[in-house]
């Protein structure tokens, strides 16, 4: 009986915030997150290349 409440719960709590997630909004997490994929791909190259540089000397 508490796991039909339980699951009963929380897809309503899902179904509702999916429900208030606009397609704007949509689009905005998916650019910011591939914008912070890609500065972190940035800086791990650049570390990676400077620490390789100077472990040479």
């Amino acid at each position: 009986m508490i796991d039909y409440i339980r699951c009963g719960t929380l897809g309503g709590t899902l179904f509702s915030v999916i429900l208030q997630i606009s397609t704007k909004d949509l689009v905005q997490t998916v650019l910011l997150a591939a914008v912070g994929a890609i500065a972190s791909f940035c800086v791990s190259f650049i570390l990676n290349y400077l620490i390789d540089r100077f472990h040479e000397n």
